[in-house]
């Protein structure tokens, strides 16, 4: 059980002591709790919510309201993990304006620690508008299921020099606009490892290799809650479906 709130600064603090800490995608109160009961030091409220518990086919549907229903629940539940809210799609993208406003109601209304904003360099001034907010904000690379018609689908992302290049440019161009943290999803490891060398800000691993601060799931994926595909990176630790 963890006996002391994990914050932005506590995960900084985990990258300068190269100690690890866990991330998990929740969405309801049961689950954050007893995440939290089994010493998860982050709970993500993710927009996978979409798909694993409202059953839309894409993570695009998802709006604003429906999020933050589901970041209270996970708030309700949290009194020491660090509770992070994705902004869902377009929840973000029309001005930073908007983007400040809505990372605001997390906080405000939600009760989230910080906010997680999907995207490379071309969100590097949306993500250092909610920073200079006061807001936390974690920043999102590699495979954006946001953007996931752009990519291809849902792929591994990184696989090229050029696309390797392009998430390092990534990552350190959200660093500088005030991420305290970067989040990569399905980034091959030798390339995730780099661009871990490279930045001086925690970073998260999804499907991302070993080498990173930390590492994350999802609960609908470890639990066998969710079965309409498995991410090969994920092990699942029950079959509660069955």
């Amino acid at each position: 059980m963890i006996k002391e709130k994990f914050t932005p600064l506590s995960a900084c603090a985990c990258r300068r002591e190269k100690r690890k800490f866990s991330m998990l995608s929740v969405y309801d109160y049961p689950t954050a709790k007893y995440a939290e009961e089994a010493g998860v030091n982050s709970l993500l409220v993710g927009d996978s919510l979409a798909m694993t518990v409202l059953g839309h086919e894409d993570t695009v549907s998802l709006t604003m309201e429906e999020m933050l229903h589901h970041v209270k629940a996970v708030s309700r539940a949290s009194q020491y993990s660090m509770v992070v809210a994705d902004m869902p799609f377009m929840s973000y993208q029309i001005s930073t304006q908007q983007a400040v406003e809505n990372a605001g109601r997390f906080l405000k209304e939600g009760r989230a620690d910080a906010v997680k904003v999907e995207g490379g360099y071309q969100m590097a001034e949306t993500v250092k508008a909610i920073y200079s907010a006061g807001i936390s904000v974690i920043g999102h690379i590699g495979l954006t299921p946001q953007s996931s018609g752009q990519l291809g689908g849902l792929k591994v992302q990184g696989k090229t020099l050029e696309s390797a290049k392009k998430l390092l440019n990534d990552a350190i161009s959200l660093q500088q606009a005030g991420a305290f943290s970067i989040l990569m999803e399905c980034i091959p490891a030798k390339i995730a490892s780099v661009i871990h060398a490279k930045l001086d800000v925690p970073t998260i691993s999804y499907g991302s290799g070993s080498d990173l601060d930390a590492q994350g799931l999802v609960a609908a994926d470890v639990l066998g809650l969710f079965d309409l595909f498995k991410p090969k990176f994920c092990k699942r630790y029950a079959e509660m479906g069955t």
